[in-house]
């Protein structure tokens, strides 16, 4: 079965068709099938509903079965921000880096015990047939000192699992633990209820 991705985001891509390739399933992105996806205001007030939003918003452009996530960072000592505006934080135009070394300045005096922090994933599937569900994977880490590693995207490099922070990690180690992995094989779980 093949999925369109409500996205634009070539990792995400990536990242979404290694996990799910091994279950039998394959994604595309709209681009990759010379659809044109509306633009999605992000109104909701949680991850479930703004990947609603965006997958209800796909499927009704392609009439292709489609998934969507939101996904962002919540920070314990930031009373859970960026959250659901983690791509938002400081505009959507402002480079990660901008964004890390501001999270790193307002953290500067939180100590390591106080630092905790999640990456939260919410996948949303929408079926032409208006079938629809929703599920959420989470990763616990903590807020590093800075940035580190290469890998990944967003704020990868200051989220810190164990010694390693996600930007550190194989895209094997990643997929293992993180997030969206969480919430991609929760999907493929209650995927085989609906086909």
């Amino acid at each position: 079965m093949e999925f369109l991705i409500a996205s634009h985001n070539i990792k995400k891509r990536d990242e979404l068709q290694r996990i799910l390739a091994p279950l039998g399933f394959s994604v595309c992105l709209a681009m990759e099938k010379g659809i044109v996806l509306n633009d999605v205001e992000e109104t909701g007030e949680t991850f479930e509903e703004n990947a609603l939003l965006k997958a209800v918003s796909g499927c009704a452009d392609s009439m292709m079965p489609c998934i969507a996530d939101d996904s962002g960072l919540c920070i314990d000592a930031l009373d859970g921000r960026p959250g659901v505006y983690s791509a938002r934080f400081m505009g959507e135009e402002t480079p990660y880096a901008e964004k890390m070394k501001a999270i790193l300045a307002e953290m500067r005096d939180v100590p390591p015990e106080k630092r905790t922090a999640r990456f939260v994933s919410c996948v949303a599937c929408v079926f032409p047939d208006g079938r629809r569900f929703t599920v959420r994977g989470v990763c616990e880490g903590v807020i590093g000192s800075e940035p580190r590693g290469e890998n990944g995207f967003g704020y990868d490099p200051i989220f810190m699992v164990g010694e390693k922070s996600f930007a550190e990690l194989s895209s094997g180690e990643k997929d293992a633990l993180s997030h969206r992995g969480n919430a991609l094989r929760a999907f493929a779980e209650r995927l085989k209820e609906f086909i």
